[in-house]
């Protein structure tokens, strides 16, 4: 008999001891899950959204800097300018920033490695033409050299850096995509280990309850129930530890993150659709192309089957009003649609709309522009699509970019608040479930000595 009782003490030890090391792994390990998705996956993947903004943000500035330069100082329009200077200076300043968050990024990646350097050179060639372009414009009549220069350093821009700088994107996020998966496969497995792991814990203990109260004839043992009550809180507190940091995990990467992620595209294509408005004015000799351009990453926003720049607002306006009857309407696609697919959070959806209203009002001034310049009045078509007073087109496209940053700014803010939960549920749960573990062993011992020291 005390031969049995010391087996079942040994086993109750042992499988608490295992439970116990099971949960603080698990635990640490989640732990480091929490801290590579905050402080390597999510920042690496939007430093090269970022990036991909920047750069398009970059050289609509400089298109907006020779529209609005005038000759050579002669005819400038002050404000527009001094606005592009401004921001053309805070973009170059964010690309460098991110190029050197990538690269420390890359590190151990040869493919990233390669796609960082090649920016970082195409970029260096970029700015050269961009400065080449700046200063020709700042010579009487050298317009026309100004812009042979911009037309070569925006060429390249579309042929080399942007898609450079989406392959970066598409690259940290499938690799935040591959962490994600597999720390939730990971935790799958740790959750059902544990309650095997547990339930056969208070088998044992079950077992050693019934052993007592057979050979000893006394209905329970208290340190022995108590044990019992101590594994199954361990057990339960463990598997919330698992579901929780699971359903965090979920909430900051599907629910918050991928917004993130095509909220920011969503701002880069708008910028380029700014930057192809500049340069339509810009450029007489390549309008077709760069309204095409327009049309392009218009449908890529806001998709509308068949329609060309004449027919685009009506249907945009039509499409709209079958959303708002009816919210699964599908009769537009693009980045919007996949915005509007995955509201989750308070807010977020009122938010949503309110861009895409903005954005249809900035659609309207781009129509306004074309038709002021086919009618001649080229002057005026400038002067309202680089304007920043009330009702112009640049005050309507601030409008649309403070609308897309809020729903952006909602989802960011989700996303923190998932990680900071993930990790509360770990620091908070994880030493609970050791403690009553400890607890649980120490009071198996104590209930099973005064049996045993009646064999004595």
């Amino acid at each position: 008999m005390p031969a049995r009782l010391r087996l079942l003490r040994a086993a109750t030890v042992l499988l608490a001891a295992a439970l116990a090391l099971l949960l603080t792994l698990a635990g640490l390990a989640a732990m480091g899950t929490w801290n590579s998705v905050a402080d390597r996956d999510a920042p690496r993947t939007t430093s090269a959204a970022d990036l991909n903004l920047a750069l398009n943000d970059m050289d609509a500035q400089a298109a907006n800097i020779l529209l609005s330069s005038g000759d050579a100082g002669r005819g400038r329009l002050q404000t527009p300018y001094k606005k592009a200077v401004g921001f053309y200076g805070d973009a170059r300043r964010e690309i460098g920033h991110d190029l050197r968050t990538l690269a420390v990024a890359a590190q151990g990646d040869r493919g990233d490695e390669k796609t960082v350097e090649s920016l970082t050179d195409g970029f260096a060639e970029y700015q050269e033409l961009i400065g080449r372009a700046l200063e020709n414009d700042g010579h009487r009549d050298g317009k026309a050299a100004a812009l042979v220069d911009y037309r070569k350093a925006t060429d390249l821009l579309q042929q080399q850096l942007l898609p450079a700088a989406r392959t970066l994107v598409s690259s940290n996020d499938k690799a935040f995509d591959a962490e994600y998966s597999s720390a939730r496969s990971t935790l799958s497995a740790q959750l059902i280990a544990v309650v095997a792991l547990g339930v056969l814990l208070l088998a044992v203990l079950g077992a050693l309850q019934w052993y007592l109260v057979r050979s000893f004839r006394r209905i329970l043992n208290p340190g022995v129930l108590a044990a019992t009550v101590c594994t199954l809180l361990a057990v339960i507190l463990g598997a919330q530890l698992f579901t929780s940091t699971a359903d965090d995990l979920r909430g900051a990467r599907r629910d918050a993150f991928d917004s993130v992620v095509a909220l920011t595209r969503a701002r880069a294509i708008a910028h380029d659709a700014n930057a192809d408005e500049s340069r339509y004015l810009l450029d007489p000799g390549r309008r077709d192309q760069y309204a095409a351009s327009f049309l392009a990453k218009s449908q890529e926003l806001y998709g509308i089957k068949g329609a060309s720049l004449a027919t685009y607002d009506a249907e945009l306006a039509t499409s709209w009003q079958a959303y708002e009857s009816d919210p699964h309407d599908l009769r537009f696609t693009g980045e919007f649609r996949r915005e509007l697919d995955n509201i989750t959070f308070a807010g977020e959806r009122a938010a949503a709309e309110k861009t895409v209203q903005t954005y249809a009002v900035y659609q309207r001034d781009d129509r306004k522009i074309r038709t002021l310049l086919a009618a001649g009045k080229e002057d005026q078509a400038v002067e309202f699509c680089m304007g920043w007073e009330a009702g112009t087109s640049n005050a309507h496209f601030g409008a649309w970019m403070a609308a897309l940053g809020k729903v952006t700014d909602i989802n960011r803010a989700h996303f923190t608040a998932s990680v900071d939960a993930g990790r509360s549920a770990v620091t908070g749960l994880l030493p609970w479930t050791g403690g009553l573990l400890l607890a649980a062993m120490a009071l198996t011992a104590v209930g099973l000595r005064p049996r045993l020291a009646e064999f004595r």
